[in-house]
């Protein structure tokens, strides 16, 4: 017997309850991480990795897309336009793991402290200012349902998340996503596999997200937590693990199709420079094989799970809630909005570095209006890039 058949039969029998009560012992899958799988094979045929080539970075050219659609991400008003007393709208988009995580409140009140919004509510770093942080995501809503511009949940979120804080959908642009098939059947290496099902409507769901949310720039995606304890078929291992690997491929169908490769025929157009698309993006990677330790020492403990071993306790939500506020404070495709504007950050990239410095001397003692002055390096607002300006700069160096 080989050992893909070995495999497949294994991600078989993790669909079942390993208990008469039904309810899951969690013993471990044995799948390693994508982010710590790299060069490895999943089944022998998948390659680790959360990006190409086994890798957990960004390619280059990825990169500099990235940082220049969040380049455009500023204040807006209610009508799209650039004002300094805008807002800029951080929206998730999912079911019900991702409300949870995100607001852990079900819209009816405040975020709760231990969620992501509630972490960044109690943060002083974050932007309390123009940033605002609106849950979209709602319980039962699985990726189905999304996939169209015209659904429903659209509609909701727009009069019932949006226009309640005095937003609209002009001021989106940014999203956290995050979703899952539900009550899947089908798992790789089949041709039918239920992730390739999850990456084709993720496809359709940032599509339907950019017409919605015309001034989209960035996504960020994320896949499902830990599945192992699971006492229901609502999406149980090894789905959501293999949910990973929809987000993988899904990322890398643009990357390879913005550097000149064809429209990949399940995840679909996914140009960001024609609009038909955001840049896309991972967030944070979420999955770790239960009590087994991840490189970075991520564990899922039963206790982090409610009852059914699917949705998340206060101790899981929290768990996400501050692996997603670390990466949008520290990724440099949201550190400019998403943190506080620290002076000296010339080109708005989140740290006052030798980037910021070289704006402000190719614009040394120029004054308003003459060639050469650049706006931005006049730190103190006195029409002229002089030694004052460079202080501000010396005395914020390195922050970040």
């Amino acid at each position: 017997m080989t050992s893909s058949v070995l495999r497949f039969i294994l991600a078989l029998s993790l669909v079942l309850p390993s208990s008469q009560d039904g309810v899951s012992t969690g013993p471990g899958t044995g799948f390693i991480p994508i982010n710590d799988l790299g060069l490895r094979l999943y089944l022998d045929q998948i390659q680790g990795g959360l990006y190409a080539a086994g890798s957990n970075q960004v390619p280059p050219a990825h990169i500099l897309a990235g940082l220049a659609h969040n380049a455009l991400i500023r204040p807006l008003d209610k009508a799209g336009r650039p004002a300094p007393s805008g807002r800029c709208v951080l929206l998730s988009v999912g079911m019900s793991n991702t409300t949870q995580e995100f607001w852990a409140a079900n819209h009816r009140g405040p975020a709760t402290s231990w969620s992501f919004a509630g972490q960044a509510a109690a943060n002083s770093v974050v932007n309390h200012t123009t940033l605002a942080i609106v849950d979209g995501a709602m319980g039962g809503q699985a990726a189905n349902v999304w996939v169209s511009p015209s659904a429903p949940n659209y509609n909701r979120v727009r009069d019932e998340q949006l226009a309640p804080l005095g937003l609209t959908e002009a001021q989106v642009q940014a999203i956290w996503l995050k979703q899952a098939d539900i009550q899947p059947t089908v798992p790789l290496p089949n041709a039918n596999a239920d992730a390739f099902i999850l990456q084709k409507a993720l496809g359709d769901i940032v599509r339907a997200c950019k017409i919605r949310y015309p001034n989209l720039q960035v996504v960020f995606l994320s896949s499902r937590i830990y599945a192992g304890y699971a006492a229901s078929f609502l999406n149980p291992e090894p789905y959501a693990y293999e949910s990973g690997f929809s987000v993988q491929r899904l990322v890398q169908a643009q990357v390879n199709q913005m550097a000149g490769g064809p429209i990949d025929p399940i995840a679909g157009d996914l140009n960001h420079d024609s609009g038909a698309a955001p840049w896309i993006a991972w967030g944070p990677y979420l999955w770790a094989d239960g009590l087994t330790p991840r490189s970075d020492g991520l564990t899922w403990l039963q206790s982090d799970f409610e009852n059914d071993g699917t949705h998340p306790a206060k101790s899981g939500q929290q768990k996400v809630g501050t692996m997603l506020l670390e990466f949008l404070l520290q990724s440099p495709f949201s550190r400019a909005w998403f943190r506080v504007y620290i002076p000296g950050d010339i080109n708005a990239d989140g740290t006052v570095d030798i980037l910021d410095l070289k704006i402000l001397m190719s614009s040394w003692r120029r004054l308003a209006g003459r060639p050469g002055y650049d706006l931005r390096a006049d730190l103190n607002g006195d029409n002229r890039v002089d030694a004052f300006d460079l202080q501000i700069l010396v005395a914020n160096w390195g922050f970040q």
